[in-house]
């Protein structure tokens, strides 16, 4: 969203632009013990960046507990960076990178099977693509973004049906939820743009992990 390139070029400062030494790109300890500026320009820094380092290593220890080899391990992490770079790019740019989309559907196809079947999951990724495109046409992109057309897609083809259910019912629930509570304490009006792609990254790591106890409570229900 920056402009910037992933492959070359150096860590900055964001505000003097200054080249960050190897000391003070230590996953949260260089955050620590700067307290949260830079040591030229002194200027806060985003809480962005130890928060997304968090959830790396958090991310990274989920992966171990469901990684049974190199390839699914490798897949898993293409599929679980790809939708962290999408939650961070969207919530703060309102922007869904193509290229992470196409990172992450090169993880599913590297793991070597969709969580419902390769052919199911197609059908699935297709379905919840054609959802999302039918929201965007209806509200003519105010209320969705073309964006979460595509990243409907690579849920659907991941997590396969009806885990894709499961993530969209939590991903609107979420929204919701988060959206009522910024209106009522007057932090976004009824009209603002409030980006989805978040919740749906949100509600696909769920059913991702719990797809199961939340199929039980529903049966228990109905």
């Amino acid at each position: 969203p920056k402009g910037e390139s992933v492959w070359f070029g150096r860590s900055h400062c964001d505000h003097c632009k200054k080249t960050l030494r190897w000391f003070e790109l230590i996953p949260l300890l260089s955050f620590v013990l700067q307290t949260g500026r830079c040591r030229r320009c002194h200027k806060k820094l985003s809480i962005q960046y130890p928060l997304v380092e968090l959830a790396t290593g958090f991310m990274v220890v989920l992966i171990q507990g469901q990684a049974f080899e190199a390839r699914q391990g490798l897949a898993l992490g293409l599929i679980f960076s790809s939708l962290l770079v999408i939650f961070v790019a969207d919530l703060k740019y309102m922007i869904i990178p193509d290229s992470m989309i196409v990172i992450g559907i090169f993880g599913v196809l590297l793991q070597g099977r969709a969580l419902g079947g390769l052919q199911g999951s197609a059908l699935s990724g297709l379905g919840a693509a054609v959802f999302f495109l039918a929201l965007f046409l209806v509200t003519r992109g105010r209320g969705m973004g073309f964006g979460d057309v595509k990243l409907a897609f690579l849920l659907g083809l991941w997590l396969g049906f009806p885990r894709i259910i499961i993530a969209l019912y939590l991903a609107f629930l979420t929204g919701a939820v988060v959206g009522v509570t910024l209106i009522l304490g007057r932090k976004k009006k009824l009209k603002s743009k409030i980006a989805f792609g978040p919740f749906l990254v949100i509600g696909a790591i769920g059913a991702y992990f719990y797809s199961g106890q939340i199929l039980t409570w529903w049966e228990g229900i109905l």
